[in-house]
């Protein structure tokens, strides 16, 4: 992450992020140190079915149980995120998300300060190096993707629910379900139209596939970097950078500010 010139003191040496990472078929979480490395292995639980606010709170809860102390909490949500609100959940189909204020909800249940943004920017944040315009695109559940431009995060395009084969979405086209119906062979060939397509649409510098199928695609050029699925998780220290908190949530103090309960 590439880092401004302001001189916010450091977080105290024992502070520790909770960050959850959540997807469309499973909910993960750990513990990272100041440094953002995992205090423990992260947990993992499948996602209720169905999924309304309620029901998850609840699941994450349960799931955050055994974990280590910590002092504030990362969130990767699977939709559009903003002011700590989910304006949308596709994975979810029920319109109980609409504009829920989930980081509030959370930040409530756990005690705890709560940066919520979507997930695969977290996970972005866990993978750029910040240089140049990067791309990040996650393939889970669905497709989901995050445009840096020398460390900085753009504003966020929901391509997932957007045509990109007639009237395929990109979820619909290189989502999970595509390549459980599909098979990897032409799955692979649709990954690989994308990354043409996301190419001539941005002129991005470097490519990243993060998510828990990236290492299923076959045919790829040795210029598109395959990440660890991990950076779900370890990309949630990056809400609480203080370029990035001034960035996103008007917080010059994210270095230190681990006590106060306050909404992303």
């Amino acid at each position: 992450m590439k880092l401004g010139a302001r001189t916010t003191p450091a977080p105290p040496l024992d502070v520790s992020t909770l960050t959850i990472d959540i997807g469309g078929t499973g909910l993960k979480a750990s513990v990272l140190d100041r440094a953002g490395k995992m205090l423990v292995p992260r947990v993992r639980v499948e996602t209720p079915d169905p999924c309304t606010p309620e029901i998850l709170l609840n699941a994450l809860v349960d799931l955050v149980a055994p974990l280590p102390r910590f002092d504030r909490i990362s969130v990767g949500f699977p939709g559009v995120v903003r002011d700590g609100r989910a304006l949308t959940a596709p994975h979810f189909e029920t319109d109980a998300w609409r504009d829920f204020p989930l980081a509030q909800a959370l930040s409530e249940r756990l005690g705890k300060p709560v940066r919520l943004l979507n997930d695969a920017e977290v996970q972005g944040l866990g993978i750029i190096k910040g240089h140049g315009l990067e791309l990040v695109l996650t393939l889970g559940t669905g497709a989901g993707t995050a445009l840096f431009r020398d460390g900085v995060l753009m504003p966020h395009l929901e391509l997932a629910q957007h045509p990109i084969h007639g009237d395929l979405t990109y979820n619909e086209y290189i989502g999970a379900h595509a390549l459980k119906q599909k098979g990897k062979k032409k799955w692979s060939r649709h990954v690989r139209k994308t990354i043409t397509i996301l190419k001539s649409l941005l002129h991005y510098d470097v490519i990243y596939l993060g998510g828990g199928n990236a290492d299923k695609v076959k045919g790829l050029m040795p210029d598109i970097h395959i990440e660890s699925n991990q950076a779900g998780i370890t990309g949630g220290i990056g809400l609480w950078n203080n370029d990035v908190a001034l960035t996103l949530f008007n917080d010059r103090d994210a270095g230190t500010s681990v006590s106060k309960v306050e909404a992303a």
